[in-house]
């Protein structure tokens, strides 16, 4: 029985569980974007998401603690520069799982774990969607239509 048991082991040993995850951590950080299984995409976010809260706090001591988990100094830079200044407002949930189709060779469930502020795709269609158009109470989109330019002719535009 696996009664109060928190955590995917993921059949691996304690060591090897600590490393593939720090090791996947950094990927993350360095790609923003990272293809696996949905099981180690979901151990993942529960390892990497404290990590960058940390990243918020730029002092030596967070600075310290992470490097304890990643062993990885390119991956530090990343994390307490572009990264912790993408989500210094954003009060969790940094990251984003998007499952995918079974792998062929052995029919595991497949994911894409991404920094969800680092999406520039999904961030433009956002962006568009919310100027486009205001959505009221009742669930209808209500649209302001564009003003029509009024264009006055010039005398020398008539003659051409």
């Amino acid at each position: 029985m696996r009664h109060g048991k928190t955590f995917n082991h993921l059949s691996r040993t304690a060591s090897h569980r600590k490393a593939l995850l720090a090791n996947m951590a950094t990927s993350l950080i360095l790609h923003k974007k990272i293809t696996t299984t949905t099981a180690k995409a979901k151990e993942l976010r529960k390892y990497v998401e404290p990590l960058i809260t940390k990243a918020k706090d730029d002092s030596t001591h967070s600075r310290r603690v992470v490097f304890s988990y990643l062993k990885n100094k390119e991956s530090i830079k990343e994390l307490f520069g572009p990264v912790a200044g993408k989500v210094a407002d954003r009060p969790g949930g940094y990251t984003r799982v998007l499952k995918l189709m079974n792998r062929k060779g052995d029919n595991a469930e497949m994911a894409i774990i991404e920094l969800v502020d680092f999406n520039e795709n999904l961030l433009k269609d956002s962006s568009s969607k919310a100027s486009s158009s205001k959505r009221t109470r009742r669930g209808k989109a209500k649209t302001s239509a564009p003003k029509a330019e009024v264009v006055a002719e010039t005398p020398a535009d008539s003659a051409e």
